[in-house]
């Protein structure tokens, strides 16, 4: 389904809709204030742009280096060209250790390659010990964003959910409450694991080690405990040096929710004495992206998650309105430059208000490259052939001040008499929006009226 299908779903619940704005505009504004604490972010920016840049560049050559040192402090690595192979990996490992419960701590490349009914349908139960993923596993839903995968529930209904899933008191709606009853509900999830399979933040060539931040510890726990750890990470996770991680880390938190660090960093450089660590790098089209110049750049994403909380549409429109494991902005560009004809739809989703630009830690210049999707989809035929008429006649009209001129006067001659008429012509436009009052003379007459004024 095209994104604004879906999207209508959602703004259908007006009062949905508005406390998911608000909830997510107040992260923004988290991220803004401590974005002023440090007098250096920009150049934070810059040079987190720079080091994905020039990673991206020897990408092939870091990965070898950071298999070499990993593999010599006794880590396992392993190499997935797509999800299918990712998932037969991780089954085959935790199957020949005759694993039954893996407690899992958030990893949006888990969600991408679709791990968790993979093991299911083989017998090993997952659990999902992120508070807000362990909530959508509940309700058998994705996370809606890659941060705070149940931003778009209210607290009532996570109240009706747990009430139904373990037990808790029916009406109970307190944060702090339902928190502990999750929690107690978890712990033995964590005593019990054969395995503990966690995402990657980042991966460093120099030392083979790897990062996992979160702020729950549910990650620190779920790699203590058992004896078997699974990493899965995306190929564009490698930074060259162990110095480059205190330029991603003061970055990442401030990003995301406003924290000056996230609440626990682990690094881990090999397997504990007695256990295994076993890294999966998958590349799962990635390298497709990093063989066209102009889209490798999206690459450099660290999923803080700031173009969404940022973005208008998407506060609007809501996480599953994209059809995508990573919505919003960063999501339209992976998944048009990865799916064109699935995810057509998604470069028109948004307003090229340039928002993302401003927030992203790495700099990707997001817009531009929703902009340059959208000259792809029509060089391909994928513009649906409204829009297709629409543009050309728009061209035909703009390429001549003469047929534009008199296109706006007629235009406003008609919507000063039937104001209705738009409504009309751009149903879909309307239905959501107000025109503004319409001018009795265009700017250009504005203008040349000033010009003959002033000369006189």
């Amino acid at each position: 389904m095209a994104h604004t299908e879906l999207a209508e779903e959602f703004v259908a619940d007006e009062d949905r809709a508005r406390w998911h704005d608000q909830a997510l505009w107040f992260v923004r504004a988290k991220r803004d204030a401590a974005a002023r604490e440090v007098p250096e972010w920009e150049e934070l920016r810059c040079r987190a742009a720079a080091i994905k840049r020039h990673a991206a560049a020897h990408l092939a050559d870091y990965l070898e280096q950071f298999e070499s040192e990993a593999s010599a402090r006794g880590a396992q690595v392993h190499w997935a060209r797509d999800a299918a192979e990712h998932n037969r990996i991780v089954h085959g490992i935790l199957a020949q250790r005759g694993a039954k419960l893996v407690a899992k701590s958030k990893s949006m490349l888990t969600e991408e390659c679709g791990l968790n009914p993979y093991l299911a349908a083989r017998g090993i139960r997952v659990v999902d010990t992120d508070l807000g993923e362990r909530i959508v596993q509940l309700r058998a839903e994705p996370p809606s964003h890659i941060v705070l995968p149940a931003i778009h529930l209210r607290r009532e209904e996570v109240g009706e959910l747990f009430h139904r899933e373990l037990g808790t008191p029916a009406g109970l709606a307190d944060p702090e409450r339902l928190t502990a009853a999750a929690r107690s509900n978890l712990r033995s999830v964590f005593l019990e694991a054969d395995a503990g399979i966690t995402g990657v933040n980042f991966a460093v060539a120099e030392t083979g080690g790897i990062v996992v931040c979160t702020n729950e510890g549910n990650a620190d726990l779920g790699t203590s405990i058992p004896k078997l750890h699974i990493a899965c990470m995306g190929i564009e996770k490698i930074v060259p040096r162990a110095a480059d991680l205190a330029v991603f880390t003061r970055l990442l938190a401030r990003s995301a929710t406003g924290q000056a660090i996230t609440s626990y960093t682990a690094h881990m450089h090999g397997p504990r004495p007695g256990a295994e660590l076993h890294i999966v790098l998958v590349d799962n089209g990635r390298s497709q992206l990093l063989a066209t110049r102009r889209d490798r750049e999206v690459l450099s994403c660290i999923r803080c998650g700031a173009c969404l909380n940022t973005c208008p549409v998407y506060r609007r429109s809501g996480g599953y309105s994209y059809e995508s494991v990573v919505p919003g902005p960063v999501g339209s560009v992976l998944g048009a430059a990865s799916e064109p004809e699935a995810k057509a739809s998604l470069p028109y989703a948004c307003t090229m208000c340039g928002s993302c630009n401003d927030v992203c830690p790495v700099r990707i210049d997001l817009r531009g490259q929703l902009f340059r999707l959208r000259q792809d989809l029509v060089e391909s035929g994928l513009m649906p052939r409204h829009k297709r008429v629409a543009a050309r006649l728009a061209s035909w009209l703009m390429r001549s001040p003469r047929r534009f001129g008199i296109a706006g006067k007629v235009a406003r001659w008609v919507l000063r008499r039937y104001p209705n008429s738009s409504a009309l012509l751009a149903a879909d436009w309307t239905a959501a929006r107000e025109l503004p009052r319409v001018p009795e003379r265009s700017f250009r007459e504005l203008y040349e009226q000033r010009e003959r004024e002033r000369r006189r």
